[in-house]
């Protein structure tokens, strides 16, 4: 069922604890190149080598064929009405082309710099602008009614930073956020680009 549903890069094995030497009593699909009366894997073995109630099962860890390929297995111990174990059933699936598909699309997603930037995607101008206010008022952890003069002015410098005044009706909107006139927020740029430019010289 599991080789039928997955195809050929699916390989599913039943083991039979009772001779270990020949464990292997079932098996479809072909990846490990195996067949019935094989014997059971090294992994197993230091699995049941611990006491009954310690043996887990061995979920999504990663092995390889003699020929090379790169499988990614699970095994699940099969247990009798006394809990002893008494086989398993181990599935292996053929990862190989999806890691040469993933190393090449990890060049192609990796960012020069290693560094995430910040961009934020909206549908109208008053969303950026609301956007880029609530981002800088967020850094001052207070409402801008009990801002002193000092704050009011800084946080109109990182907008500036950002370019949010290259928005039409940002002045205004930063006012009323602010609570000043749109006036006041033409002094403090006019001071802010002032500054700027004083120590650029």
């Amino acid at each position: 069922m599991l080789v039928a549903m997955f195809g050929k890069r699916c390989e599913v094995a039943v083991h039979d604890f009772s001779s270990l030497k020949n464990s292997l009593v079932y098996i479809a699909g072909n990846l490990t190149g195996r067949q019935i009366g094989s014997p059971i894997t090294d992994l197993v073995l230091n699995e049941l080598a611990k006491k009954k109630d310690k043996v887990d099962d061995i979920p999504n860890y990663r092995t390889q064929t003699k020929k090379g390929a790169i499988l990614k297995s699970s095994t699940i111990f099969l247990r009798d009405g006394e809990n002893h174990v008494v086989g398993a059933l181990c599935i292996n699936y053929d990862i190989s082309l999806f890691m040469q598909f993933g190393g090449e699309i990890e060049d192609f997603i990796s960012i020069h710099s290693g560094e995430t930037k910040e961009e934020n995607f909206y549908s109208s101008v008053q969303d950026v602008i609301h956007g880029m206010v609530e981002q800088v008022l967020n850094g001052f952890k207070k409402s801008p009614s009990i801002m002193q003069l000092e704050e009011k002015v800084e946080c109109v410098r990182q907008l500036e930073e950002k370019g949010a005044f290259l928005i039409k009706g940002a002045t205004d909107y930063v006012a009323n956020v602010l609570g000043v006139s749109k006036f006041t927020v033409y002094n403090y740029l006019q001071k802010i680009r002032t500054e700027s430019e004083f120590q650029k010289q």
